[in-house]
């Protein structure tokens, strides 16, 4: 399962985009939720229950069907997984895009004002030395 996030503490605006878009698109909640389950234990437990059961009970021979249920399930587990890294890697290039932006724009801002510093303090040593000097 996803966390869930309060609205109590604010929150980067990628993640803030990234969860508007996951839960405007019913492809993407559904493979969250697919993820979610199969990344947890309680997938392992039922697994491990319907396997012993197959082979014990259900199927004389099971390896053969047993086999090809597993690999089936595998390929389809293994796509769930490439879905959540391609769409992790997004976020996280979009996270890195912001913070960068973010980063430019205050290196822009603090050269200003290191500039305006730098103005006023050469003013201001100037007015001190000609008041001196009078």
């Amino acid at each position: 399962m996803q966390p869930e996030f309060t609205n109590s503490s604010p929150h980067h605006p990628v993640v803030v985009a990234h969860r508007a878009q996951r839960q405007a698109d019913a492809q993407l909640r559904i493979a969250d939720a697919i993820t979610a389950f199969a990344g947890s234990m309680r997938f392992v437990y039922i697994h491990a229950v319907l396997f012993t059961v197959w082979m014990v009970f259900i199927e004389s021979d099971p390896w053969p069907k047993l086999t090809l249920i597993v690999s089936l399930e595998a390929i389809f587990l293994s796509t769930f997984v490439m879905v959540g890294q391609n769409r992790q890697a997004a976020f996280q290039q979009a996270k890195a895009d912001h913070d960068f932006t973010e980063q430019e724009q205050e290196l822009k801002t603090n050269t200003k004002l290191t500039r305006e510093i730098h103005v006023l303090t050469t003013e201001l040593h100037r007015r001190l030395v000609e008041d001196a000097d009078r």
